[in-house]
């Protein structure tokens, strides 16, 4: 009986374990989801200044040691 009573302490233990990790990958999508949203805000500001000044958009220029 005591090996029984174990293996369920450890599954138990174990579902913990499940629902703490899915709670924590929960929350990080929505925070991905948030910062991929304020980056792609970010690079559109980035490039409509760029265009108002006429320069040529950072992604497309040259790298320095070309």
């Amino acid at each position: 009986m005591d090996k029984l009573q174990a293996l369920e302490e450890r599954i138990a233990h174990l579902q913990r374990t499940v629902e703490d990790l899915s709670d924590v990958v929960s929350r990080q999508a929505t925070e991905i989801r948030a910062l991929s949203r304020r980056v792609g805000l970010l690079m559109e500001r980035e490039a409509e200044r760029e265009a108002a000044e006429g320069t040529i958009p950072l992604a497309d220029q040259r790298p320095p040691h070309w």
